[in-house]
């Protein structure tokens, strides 16, 4: 069966429905593929740990912030 893809289908014929179906979770699974690579990258896997970080930063100085700015009072 041959692949076209990102392919539009022609409509003026009858598709094949199985086909087309066989088509789509074809391109489907080789996008995930892509997807896979790129998630294994040391970039994408270092993101908690960067993402942590940024929040142990910014609790530490939001309280230092605390400590010299006296919260606003209402009045």
């Amino acid at each position: 069966m041959a692949r076209h893809r990102d392919s539009n289908w022609e409509l003026d014929t009858p598709p094949s429905i199985p086909g087309a179906q066989l088509a789509v979770l074809m391109d489907i699974r080789d996008e995930l593929k892509a997807l896979n690579k790129l998630l294994g990258c040391q970039n994408f896997l270092a993101i908690p740990h960067t993402l942590r970080s940024i929040d142990r930063t910014m609790v530490r100085a939001e309280r230092r912030l605390a400590k010299h700015i006296p919260l606003r009072t209402k009045k």
